[in-house]
């Protein structure tokens, strides 16, 4: 890897990030622009294992609607995510449900659950 280029996303400042190997750095990686230490910490995930968080809908049984809201209560790796929409797409819930309870618990063993959005 030679340089990445990112913009960082944990702020509103939106630094623009230039990343380039270096194992005398800490971390392994040589980070310019960031204006805060969080601005590297991104970096480094965002290269080494990026994640993200779902929000999607199931279907629903006995509501008012026929899908309810969900979405994982922390992020979960890029890389899953297309496995982790299809399991979504067979699961179907019985109302009534909460906001905040857990559809789905520990979804593909990564230790993220699924939430609901709302209540129905």
């Amino acid at each position: 890897m030679e340089k990445r280029d990112m913009v960082c996303i944990v702020c509103p400042m939106g630094c623009r990030l230039t990343l380039k190997e270096d194992a005398t750095q800490p971390g392994g990686y040589e980070i310019i622009g960031n204006q805060c230490k969080r601005g590297i910490e991104y970096a480094i995930k965002e290269t080494t294992n990026p994640t993200r968080t779902i929000t999607t809908t199931v279907k629903i049984k006995n509501a008012l609607l026929n899908r309810i809201p969900v979405r994982t209560d922390q992020s979960i790796a890029k890389n899953k995510i297309f496995e982790c929409m299809r399991q979504l797409d067979l699961v179907e819930v019985t109302g009534p449900v909460k906001m905040g309870e857990v559809i789905v618990e520990n979804i593909l063993g990564t230790g993220v659950n699924i939430i609901a959005s709302r209540s129905m």
